[in-house]
């Protein structure tokens, strides 16, 4: 996948919410943001935000069929029968003052012209892996890297799939030290948090040193 701008830009928000990026003002006041969930075909990413999201996700499964033969390879996936075709959307609610919005990108090529639209706005994204197939991960790593988006990477760990370390990983897919990559299960819920909060705390770091520094204070010479 080639890189493409990124057009950033927070939608409208309710009158006791404020967007991020930004931390939690602890005083009533709900802060919002959208976080994108992305991968290779099949990796994860509709069971991921179904895992979490507190509302009944809003998904976009089809059914496949023969149209699709030769083209989706389903070697590492046989049982899977529905794929995405827009998008997976999710809400969950951490503590009593952040909302994260989830929106789950679909995952073959030929629906790649959408992700411009739903990273709009958004302050990270989490892509999963699947170490069966970990070369599937490079688009989106591409992708997230050509427009600046914070990410990290969160290996889903499938039944009967091989295991490897996060760092054994980083390595495979030259992520660079400071994005982090963890291992998750997408099923879990828990899991899944502790993977939400490290894309904002990590957003959060790299949106804080993006911030242009004071210029020095110029002082006199002493005479």
């Amino acid at each position: 996948m080639q890189s493409r701008s990124y057009a950033g830009g927070a939608g409208s928000a309710g009158p006791a919410e404020q967007e991020v990026p930004g931390i939690p003002l602890g005083n009533g006041t709900t802060v919002s943001t959208k976080i994108v969930v992305a991968g290779g075909f099949g990796v994860g990413k509709t069971t991921f935000v179904g895992a979490v999201s507190e509302i009944t996700p809003l998904t976009t499964e089809a059914l496949m069929t023969q149209a699709s033969s030769g083209v989706d390879d389903l070697t590492d996936t046989p049982d899977k029968v529905t794929t995405t075709v827009a998008m997976d959307f999710g809400r969950i609610s951490l503590e009593t003052d952040l909302v994260l919005y989830l929106f789950g990108t679909p995952g073959q090529q030929r629906f790649w012209f959408m992700w411009d639209d739903l990273v709009r706005g958004a302050i990270g994204a989490v892509v999963l892996a699947d170490t069966r197939r970990l070369a599937d991960s490079f688009p989106a790593l591409d992708y997230f890297e050509g427009c600046g988006l914070p990410f990290v990477v969160a290996v889903n760990q499938f039944d009967g799939a091989p295991r490897y370390s996060a760092e054994a990983v980083r390595d495979a897919l030259a992520v660079p030290d400071q994005v982090p990559v963890l291992i998750c299960d997408a099923r879990e819920r828990t899991s899944v948090v502790d993977t939400l909060l490290t894309l904002v705390t990590h957003a959060l770091d790299v949106d804080a040193a993006r911030e242009p520094q004071p210029a020095a204070q110029a002082h006199a010479p002493v005479e």
